[in-house]
């Protein structure tokens, strides 16, 4: 019974009650069928049942401790008449105007809710906080506010079912949205209880079941979000109670959601923390290091990739150098077993790609060859060739050249021979990202110079197969960007563009016009499909991308897309001034009239014309 099952198995009643895995009960049955009853003919089912919901209440007054049964069906019954529509995320989304929610909460639930008392009928107590929680969208505003340190109280209740309501309760509250779509509950709503809030809910976690409560866990992790610079003084205790239950964890990681929770909200705290206090960053490192030196030591599989993602992180809050203790890491982090396991290699190439962005000139040389052998690796597969790109574009942007120069030859060949072996849409269009990141920071003459090193004349393979035929289907801000800039100093900074390749300076021009003007070429090619999946074992840890320790995406231009436009424009000026007569002939000749018209307006926009 369910009777037996809130006491017993508090966990699968749980599941049953807020996670809809109920489908074969009684119980969900009952409300189906009221529900059903409701769509055909509504007035007269929901007028009996308000009967019998009112004698329900009459009669759990006459003895609210032996008549508690009758309050819990009675609200059973109301949610079941008021419910129209429902989902997991937004609680319900449509109700029965016959059916008065707000006026059954007042009279009700927030009565119940006020009681001292928090282990008084625990039954009803998590009833009357499902209620709050199902109709969080539809009881008004200053109720919900009112009603939130009423529930902060109840994670203080030993019943599991209880606190783990109140937990789930104030999370999914705390995700209300008004009609401007900002969040109903702020931190100047709360504040008065925002100290015991955290308080309580670490401090459920000591109660029988709640060791690695998930719904705890994440009530954690959105109050941490949502009172932002205000959590700075509850640093100290929330980053110690989160280190020492990650060392708990750690033993035996056996409950996935809770794990991701914990470490999102780490994230927060330290994003927060540092955006306040940027020098706090080294705080952090002294609390972390030891948990995740234990864990990495320990080769905790399912914690790996989370470890990754917040050193990298801690290392892009570094305002000047990478502190020794990172640096006597990095070895380590080139181990060819680490690359084995896909759930390590996004998080893994992130962080290569921040000690690389904040200390290029701290990796010493013989570390070189294996960055560069990581890299191989990564191209070789059409799963991870993008990780691959990213990991050589940031390389190329960040060290000195001297240091990368003599082993760029070979990372043209190899890339050469992977897009011979098997090309694939998604390489191309890295592949032209790449050539034109070359561009952009050694030059166009030393691009071209390269890939005519390698066989002769190949460079004009490179712009009719690839550039022209592709370049249509490169996506994203930043390397769209990227394309443009690479390929008009391609276009304007080589001479053998105009004197060996001249046939194709004309249709490379186009593609670039094209490139800004007409929308993204998303098409793929049916053999693409169904692409195989790399060989892989059966099963592997599984990368979880952690929200809080997002980064901003990388712009290596600050140029906006009409500023590359202009640009455009006064490259091709100073062209033509180089190569009189030669210039406007070749784009009359080879461009088509509409790009023209287009390649005309940049020109009017920076004041130049060509002769």
């Amino acid at each position: 019974s369910d009777e037996e099952l809130f006491e017993d198995n508090p966990e699968e009643y749980i599941r049953r009650d807020i996670e809809g895995s109920d489908v074969d009960t009684r119980r969900r049955a009952a409300c189906d069928l009221v529900q059903a009853l409701c769509k055909v003919v509504e007035g007269p089912v929901i007028q009996n049942f308000s009967q019998y919901v009112q004698a329900l209440l009459v009669e759990y007054a006459s003895d609210p401790a032996q008549k508690w049964k009758s309050k819990d069906t009675a609200i059973f019954l109301v949610t079941s008449l008021a419910a129209k529509a429902q989902t997991q995320k937004h609680g319900i989304t449509q109700t029965s105007e016959l059916v008065d929610i707000t006026d059954f909460y007042t009279s009700h639930i927030a009565p119940y809710l006020q009681k001292a008392d928090v282990n008084c009928t625990p039954v009803i107590k998590a009833d009357c906080i499902k209620y709050l929680m199902v109709f969080r969208n539809q009881v008004p505003r200053e109720a919900l506010v009112a009603s939130f340190p009423l529930v902060v109280n109840h994670l203080r209740a030993t019943s599991h079912v209880v606190h783990t309501y109140a937990a789930h309760c104030i999370e999914r509250m705390l995700m209300v949205r008004n009609s401007q779509g900002t969040t109903s509950i702020t931190y100047t709503d709360v504040q008065g209880c925002a100290t015991q809030l955290i308080e309580n809910l670490f401090g459920a976690m000591n109660l029988p079941g709640s060791t690695e409560n998930e719904y705890l866990m994440k009530a954690i992790m959105r109050t941490t979000s949502m009172m932002q610079d205000h959590l700075v003084p509850l640093v100290p205790v929330i980053l110690h109670n989160l280190t020492q239950k990650l060392l708990l964890v750690a033993k035996n990681p056996s409950k996935p959601h809770f794990n991701h929770y914990l470490f999102e909200t780490l994230c927060v705290t330290i994003r927060t923390t540092c955006k306040v206090t940027p020098a706090a960053v080294a705080d952090f490192e002294q609390a972390l290091f030891p948990p995740f030196t234990e864990i990495l030591q320990q080769d905790v599989q399912e914690f790996i990739p989370y470890v990754f993602q917040i050193l990298s992180l801690l290392i892009e809050l570094h305002t000047s150098g990478i502190p020794e203790s990172y640096t006597q890491l990095f070895p380590h982090l080139l181990a060819p077993l680490l690359w084995e396991r896909l759930g390590n290699i996004p998080p893994l190439v992130r962080l290569l790609q921040a000690y690389i962005e904040k200390g290029a000139s701290q990796i010493e040389p013989e570390r070189l060859n294996g960055l560069l052998g990581i890299f191989q690796k990564l191209i070789a597969s059409k799963q991870n060739d993008h990780e691959g790109f990213f990991l050589i574009n940031r390389m190329i942007e960040k060290m000195p050249s001297e240091v990368l120069q003599p082993y760029m030859k070979q990372v043209f060949i190899l890339l050469f021979q992977r897009l011979q072996s098997s090309k694939t849409t998604k390489y191309i269009k890295s592949l032209l990202v790449f050539f034109c990141v070359y561009a952009i920071r050694y030059g166009a003459p030393a691009l071209i110079e390269m890939v005519d090193g390698i066989q002769a004349k190949m460079f004009g393979m490179v712009v009719e197969k690839l550039f022209v035929a592709d370049l249509q289907k490169v996506s994203g801000t930043s390397e769209k960007k990227i394309c443009a800039l690479g390929v008009t100093k391609i276009l304007t900074e080589a001479p053998v563009m105009i004197t060996v390749y001249g046939d194709l300076w004309a249709k490379l021009l186009q593609a670039l016009i094209g490139l800004f003007e007409l929308p993204e070429d998303d098409s793929v090619p049916a053999d693409e499909h169904f692409i195989e999946i790399d060989d892989t074992p059966a099963y592997q840890t599984a990368f979880s991308q952690l929200a809080f320790a997002g980064k901003k995406e990388h712009d290596m231009l600050a140029e906006t897309v009409p500023q590359l436009k202009m640009g455009l424009a006064k490259h091709l000026e100073k062209l033509g001034a180089a190569n009189p007569g030669k210039v406007k002939p070749l784009i009359e000749k080879g461009v088509q009239l509409e790009a023209q018209k287009f390649l005309q307006d940049y020109l009017m926009g920076a004041g130049v014309t060509l002769t």
